[in-house]
């Protein structure tokens, strides 16, 4: 993500403007801070805080919550009604082994919105969703790199992401998140 979260932000604004709703874009944010994803340093901060490190495909899932509430999103391939409550349900259970990008897409098929770059190697997102924006999102966030304190940072550690965490709704920012293992143990772990 170029600019990171502050061109997310200028971008929302411009948005929130020429759709009229500026006061409802103002009470997201003021839903987000009392739900614990937007810290004083932004949603930057409150992924950090529970993720432990940061990562720019989540911080845009946050931002594409509120989109796809707005209508602002269009879904690249929004998922039947039946196929989302299914994904909804298997969703935490399914998390609690650890997962890799190619095990994802063999269970789930391709996201309704991918959030980040295609490249195998690095981080990134997938939405699953329907087109119906009072269905929220189902986030299944994927790491890749070195662990902490490596001499170097290429190549990742892992010959594709490998899943840390799903995340769909949750009455504070960090209860929505269902931890794999890998998830759980923290990235400055991994």
């Amino acid at each position: 993500m170029f600019g990171g979260e502050m061109a997310l932000r200028l971008y929302f604004d411009a948005l929130a403007f020429a759709d009229g709703c500026e006061q409802l874009w103002r009470e997201d944010i003021d839903a987000l801070r009392s739900r614990g994803a937007f810290a004083p340093t932004g949603v930057t901060g409150a992924v950090e805080h529970v993720l432990g490190h940061r990562a720019d495909d989540v911080v845009s899932s946050v931002y594409a919550e509120i989109a796809h509430v707005r209508t602002w999103l269009v879904l690249d391939q929004p998922l039947t009604p039946a196929r989302y409550d299914r994904l909804r349900d298997a969703i935490e259970p399914w998390c609690a082994q650890d997962r890799s990008h190619s095990d994802v897409l063999a269970e789930f098929g391709p996201p309704s919105v991918l959030l980040g770059g295609s490249n195998p190697l690095y981080p990134k997102t997938f939405a699953y969703g329907t087109a119906n924006p009072d269905d929220p999102l189902v986030f299944l966030h994927l790491w890749n790199g070195t662990a902490p304190g490596s001499a170097t940072s290429w190549p990742p550690d892992h010959a594709e992401p490998q899943l840390l965490a799903a995340r769909c709704g949750g009455a504070t920012f960090r209860d929505g998140f269902s931890f794999t293992p890998r998830g759980a143990t923290g990235s400055r772990s991994r």
